[in-house]
């Protein structure tokens, strides 16, 4: 065998593997990110141009909430984006309890959007369904909070202090925007407002989650969350656990 052959059979070494799978995370990084900044303005001007265009009043084209938006036109918007970001979520992988917990949060993406808000005179399977809805967006939400607090904020890389900062900021966020959005809907806080405050609630978290999502996304690329070859990314993000043969290879 000539040795051009060899070399075009030769597997890639672990630095090489490392930096492709380095490209994969930041990839699902940035698209849960993406749909997090994307899908609240997505869904009240979706509303406002299909009023446009259909010649209809634009009066309330603004949902109660996001997840409202299902008895809107964009309804497919929404639930396409949900289904795409816990897609997302269920793919990515990094180490042993974010995987977990990716996955966690993909399911729980997916039951928001197979499981609708109950409309506002719901039967009793609607109603049931309803509260199905709410669990899956609360712990969707919750989760998407612990890695702004846990996952993302990385003693063991070479992670300024203010990146470090900002995720806290943004997990705390979430939870307060959470918290917030739950008291407007249970009192009916600015129910007869044109832009409702749950859906504003909804938007800051939804942000929040986006914003910190992306900086991980950049942060990993940069070479801060992680470099190849430099023992920062954990070795199950190339399917190869630390201890296996494998490994030692």
């Amino acid at each position: 065998m000539s040795d051009d052959l060899r070399s075009e059979r030769t597997p890639d070494s672990p630095q090489q593997q490392n930096i492709q799978d380095e490209r994969t995370v930041s990839f699902l990084r940035f698209g849960v990110g993406a749909i997090g900044v994307l899908l609240p303005p997505a869904l009240p001007v979706g509303n406002w141009l299909a009023d446009e265009v259909m010649g209809r009043g634009t009066d309330g084209f603004w949902p109660t909430s996001m997840s409202a938006a299902y008895y809107t036109g964009t309804r497919n918007v929404l639930v396409g984006a949900l289904c795409a970001l816990g897609v997302f979520l269920i793919c990515y992988r990094f180490d042993r309890r974010d995987d977990r917990w990716s996955t966690a949060a993909g399911v729980f993406a997916l039951g928001v959007a197979l499981c609708p808000t109950a409309p506002g005179d719901p039967t009793e399977v609607q109603r049931v369904v309803g509260v199905f809805h709410l669990v899956f967006a609360a712990l969707l939400f919750v989760m998407l909070a612990l890695f702004c607090l846990y996952s993302f904020r990385n003693p063991r890389s070479a992670q300024p202090a203010r990146v470090g900062a900002a995720y806290l900021a943004a997990g705390v966020l979430i939870l307060v925007a959470l918290l917030a959005a739950a008291v407007c809907g249970l009192s009916g806080f600015g129910a007869d407002w044109a832009t409702r405050p749950m859906y504003l609630c909804e938007w800051v978290a939804t942000w929040a989650f986006g914003a910190a999502w992306i900086g991980a996304a950049v942060e990993l690329t940069a070479g801060h969350g992680g470099q190849a070859g430099s023992g920062a990314l954990p070795h199950q993000a190339v399917g190869i656990e630390a201890g296996s043969p494998e490994a030692r290879a």
